[in-house]
């Protein structure tokens, strides 16, 4: 069995983990803000995000993008520390965003819950938002159950989204001009409740599962090549490090805003694994 080492703890609630230039940068998603992490353990700020940061991503000229969960934007980072809005989704997105991965040429596919959870509303189905590198946007697909944390193939001809509230991962086709097609479904998970995912070089996904307390290397098909489980909650996992080869465990005891905020009690685990990152983010 896997044991993670914690490489940070005291965080409110980590979230949308990307490895890049020899760091791991996230989301202190109830504290609102975006950090980045090296492999000893140093953190840093990045941003403020006053409307909730999660999913991340960078366009091809290096600028940050990030998901605003609350206010249903996605904001931009500028060299000078600016976060002017990239696009406005609240016609879009039925509830808060959440997820995004930004793909080689800055087009962003964003999740979001179709619901407020925050607001005891009943659940609903939501469509996946295509987000231009001009900001502009559009459904990208319709009626998925809380499309979550998503992943490009290598070859960025396949897109895997996490559909948390139907216990199951979808893939599409992505088109040249970024629609999405052939809509089918890449593995039934069972019991497990998929949130952050991320893809390897053979071809298999690492999943976060809140809900079982685990985290799952699966295939396409649905066959389990590993599964381990977590002291707290796995929300979101990634793979980096200089050979890609450090898995990443973004876990907490609660998602609960205050909660998280008052205890801080949030973590940021490693194992090593013997296959690569492969794809994005």
């Amino acid at each position: 069995m896997r044991e993670l080492t914690v490489l940070l703890d005291g965080l409110a609630f980590g979230e949308g983990p990307r490895w890049r230039d020899g760091e791991l940068f996230f989301s202190d998603m109830h504290a609102h803000k975006i950090m980045a992490l090296d492999l000893c353990g140093a953190v840093r700020d990045v941003a403020t995000v006053p409307g909730q940061p999660s999913g991340l991503g960078w366009l091809p000229d290096g600028r940050l993008l990030a998901v605003s969960m609350m206010d249903r934007r996605i904001v931009r980072l500028e060299a000078d520390g600016a976060l002017p809005v990239h696009a406005e989704l609240g016609a879009l997105a039925t509830g808060p965003c959440n997820d995004m991965v930004v793909d080689a040429l800055g087009r962003a596919y964003v999740g979001n819950m179709g619901f407020d959870p925050y607001a005891n509303e009943t659940p609903r189905t939501a469509d996946l938002i295509l987000v231009r590198p001009d900001g502009s946007a559009a459904v990208a697909a319709r009626d998925l159950a809380f499309p979550n944390g998503a992943a490009i193939s290598p070859d960025g001809a396949t897109l895997i989204v996490a559909e948390t509230g139907a216990n199951r991962l979808t893939a599409f086709t992505i088109a040249r001009d970024g629609a999405l097609a052939e809509r089918r479904i890449w593995a039934e998970l069972g019991a497990a409740v998929p949130d952050g995912i991320a893809l390897d070089a053979e071809g298999a996904a690492w999943i976060a599962s809140p809900i079982t307390g685990e985290v799952l290397r699966i295939f396409a098909g649905g066959r389990v090549a590993e599964r381990f489980a977590t002291s707290q909650k796995p929300f979101a996992c990634a793979l980096g490090g200089p050979d890609r080869k450090t898995l990443f465990v973004l876990t907490a005891e609660s998602w609960d805003p205050e909660t998280c905020r008052t205890h801080r009690t949030a973590r940021i685990g490693t194992t090593p694994v013997e296959v690569r990152g492969a794809g994005l983010p």
